[in-house]
């Protein structure tokens, strides 16, 4: 009986991924998270803080190094229980708590950590910690006010929610944080408000006791457990970052996650992003040629490739002086800056064309004697081609595109980086990375080839027509426009431009 030959095996495994995939979950919050959810409960003998942490792919990769003290690449119980410890006072000594406008010290009560499986192998870690204040009835007056801030994490991407609640006797007079949460302790995300997720980190209200306050037992929440996300809390992630996890590597399989990884950089191009409108405009407005859509291409490859590492780089190495996820929205917004230069060069160029400014060039009267008839046909050559294209698409105007269209890396690539290196797979994650990067280029080539054949299509059906004429300026015009919104929405979304509502 002969054995299946490598195309029937490769066809059979991918058969299986389609129809019989179930894609494992990564963190709705997004890769690079750090999630915060602080309940403040007052009760008649007793302020409580019940803190949860909730740390995407990304910033537990970071911390692992952290909790695996012997660098011996397995965790201990006792390097978790130090680990949990460490981390309880460092978050208390990053809490501004004030009852009646006096600090008052939080104490540690109970401390608890999960690991979740993540995207690409990488866990995530949930940690919940419970801190007290004793009240001393002496220090309470008819109506008290407590202030509270939670400082860890600046700067960090996530969900941060604050809520207040009074139990047995205790009255809530006035709060600035609402009594209910809406994301069940970090484990049930609101799918309607991931796009723009609860940003308070602090909170203040005053209480008062009841008519209830007599005999009524004061809270006591000690031994909770973290709570896991529950099925469909989290959000699935396409089957990329799953390929560098697959326990069995043998060449077929690692043949078929190469095709895999490229098919899925190819559709990952057809996602909103890439500068694919951007190539468009520019190439159908352009003397662009086949050959400048393969340059362009290749570019974009080998910088989404080489943004890939330069990201992980800064995660693995200098995390601590800038964060991963701040750079983002100023690498689209450098983006968005870079296009949009080109865009206006492109529109004054071609308006000065248009205009005839070097119309008078091709009528030159320097030997009117010399060539009569040639002056008469000089000035018919340049009457009808004075709308032309003035200039040629230069490498300069073609790097700057690609590096715009590859310069954002996307977090799954990151994320398959990380596993790489988790998982001592370095090799294998860099062609994965590769063969993603050239799959999401081979989209972008083969819209510029569209448009540079759309082009010649244009030339040939309106001859001399509006469209041949206008054509130059409106796509320029688009690049800067598309530009500008690149750059504005990159900082939207990096949260350092905000909309009122």
């Amino acid at each position: 009986m002969t054995s299946p030959s490598l195309p029937t095996t490769l066809l059979f495994f991918l058969a299986y991924f389609l129809l019989f995939y179930t894609p494992a979950l990564a963190h709705p919050m997004g890769n690079f998270s750090i999630n915060h959810y602080s309940k403040m409960e007052v009760g008649e003998d007793s302020l409580r803080l019940r803190y949860i942490i909730d740390m995407a792919e990304i910033p537990t990769f970071q911390e692992l190094g952290e909790i695996d003290a012997d660098g011996d690449k397995n965790r201990s119980p006792e390097e978790e229980k130090n680990y949990l410890s460490g981390k309880a006072e460092e978050f208390k000594n990053g809490f501004a708590l004030e009852l009646n406008s006096k600090p008052v010290e939080l104490v540690s009560d109970s401390s608890d950590m999960v690991f979740i499986p993540g995207a690409g192998g990488l866990p995530t870690i949930k940690i919940a910690l419970e801190y007290a204040v004793k009240l001393q009835k002496s220090d309470l007056v008819e109506l008290n006010r407590v202030f509270y801030r939670d400082d860890n994490y600046p700067g960090r991407a996530g969900w941060k929610e604050v809520i207040v609640l009074g139990k047995g006797g205790i009255s809530i007079a006035s709060s600035s944080a609402p009594s209910e949460d809406i994301s069940d302790e970090l484990t049930n995300y609101p799918a309607d408000a991931l796009s723009s997720p609860p940003q308070d980190i602090q909170a203040s209200f005053s209480f008062s006791l009841g008519s209830q306050g007599a005999g009524v037992a004061s809270i006591d929440v000690r031994g909770r457990e973290v709570v896991t996300q529950p099925a469909g809390a989290r959000t699935p992630k396409s089957l990329f970052t799953e390929l560098i996890s697959k326990k069995e590597l043998s060449p077929k399989i690692i043949l078929l996650s190469l095709l895999i990884a490229f098919g899925l950089g190819a559709f990952h191009a057809l996602s909103p992003g890439h500068g694919k409108t951007i190539v468009a405009a520019y190439l159908v407005g352009s003397r662009g040629t086949a050959g400048h859509a393969l340059l362009l291409g290749i570019i974009v490859t080998l910088t989404h490739t080489i943004g890939v590492f330069a990201l992980g780089f800064v995660t693995l190495f200098a995390s601590k002086y800038i964060v991963p996820e701040k750079l983002y929205p100023w690498l689209g917004f450098a983006s968005g800056v870079v296009i949009v230069v080109i865009g206006m060069v492109l529109f004054f160029k071609r308006y000065r064309a248009f205009h005839g400014d070097g119309h008078n060039h091709g009528h030159s009267h320097s030997h009117p004697h010399a060539h009569p008839h040639n002056h008469s046909h000089d000035h018919e050559h340049g009457h009808s081609h004075h709308h032309e294209i003035p200039e040629k698409v230069t490498f300069g105007s073609l790097f700057a595109l690609g590096v715009t269209g590859g310069i954002i890396p996307c977090p799954e690539a990151l994320i398959v980086l990380l596993s790489a290196i988790s998982l001592h797979r370095i090799g294998y994650g860099l062609v994965l990375i590769l063969a993603f990067s050239i799959g999401l280029a081979l989209v972008l080539m083969g819209i510029g080839m569209i448009m540079v054949y759309a082009r010649s299509f244009i030339d040939i059906f309106s001859g001399e027509g509006k469209i041949t004429r206008w054509l130059p300026i409106v796509s320029s015009v688009v690049i800067s426009v598309l530009g500008f919104a690149i750059a504005i929405q990159s900082l939207i979304s990096g949260g350092i431009i905000r909309i009122a509502s």
